[in-house]
């Protein structure tokens, strides 16, 4: 397979300027922050969906950004997992824009306390720093708490946008990913855009279940995966990368 086999040209063309992409429905997915931590605004016009919040000091700037987009409202925020860098601003956006708050069910109780448990380092690097550092980290990045609206089991069906947000653990116990229109996989840290020729995340809890997520995410048929962190990438890259942990 080809690595733009699969994709429609509004995907392909949007690509290359890694901030917006459009589905074959005229869903726009919008990546409204970058660098530290992404954040995606998804929308069809008339309803508004969120995914993750960046940490708490990117605040300013995420309400710069959705003020210049003229949003008003916010229907879902859907948390990939409740790590600072993902959901430390989601009481305030729960406050200003009215946003109901999308969390797997595992992780609600530390989204309301603000605790962000550091995941287990999954090379010698990451393990080092975990092993030194977790502990005042920890402590650090505590976050204002957050009551969540909406629990995921397995799968929620948000079919009025579209969206379908499946569980995929690995990362953190209660990892999600977002399907858009089965074209465009928004994944939080079940992988990683930064590492050339690599998607594996620096971070994680249960790397069985984090390449059985894999699988998961390559059988919704996306073309695109779209992590937290880094740019996008392809169904041939997530596959190849798939094909060498498991050989």
């Amino acid at each position: 397979m080809s690595e733009n086999q699969g994709l429609t040209a509004d995907i392909i063309y949007s690509r290359k300027n890694s901030r917006e992409w459009t589905t074959k429905s005229g869903i726009r997915i919008i990546k409204i922050i970058g660098g530290r931590s992404n954040v995606f605004l998804i929308s069809d016009n008339d309803r508004n969906v969120l995914i993750d919040t960046s940490p708490g000091f990117k605040s300013k700037i995420l309400l710069k950004r959705l003020e210049k987009l003229k949003v008003r409202t916010i229907d879902y925020l859907i948390l990939t997992h409740s790590h600072f860098d993902h959901a430390a601003n989601a009481f305030m956006l729960k406050e200003r824009f009215g946003a109901r708050v999308v969390i797997h069910q595992s992780e609600a109780d530390y989204l309301f306390s603000g605790d962000s448990p550091m995941p287990a380092g999954t090379n010698a690097f990451s393990a080092w720093l975990v092993r030194n550092f977790s502990q005042k980290l920890v402590k650090i990045v505590r976050y204002p708490s957050c009551p969540a609206d909406i629990l995921v089991n397995d799968t929620l069906n948000l079919s009025l946008i579209g969206i379908n947000i499946i569980h995929t653990p690995g990362h953190t116990t209660g990892s999600l990913s977002i399907i858009v229109d089965q074209e465009i996989a928004l994944v939080g840290d079940s992988l990683f855009g930064i590492f050339p020729g690599s998607c594996f995340p620096p971070f994680a809890n249960d790397v069985t279940s984090l390449i059985k997520s894999w699988e998961i995410l390559l059988n919704t048929g996306c073309s695109l995966y779209l992590p937290s962190h880094g740019w996008g990438r392809t169904r041939l890259e997530l596959a190849e990368n798939l094909k060498s942990k498991q050989a």
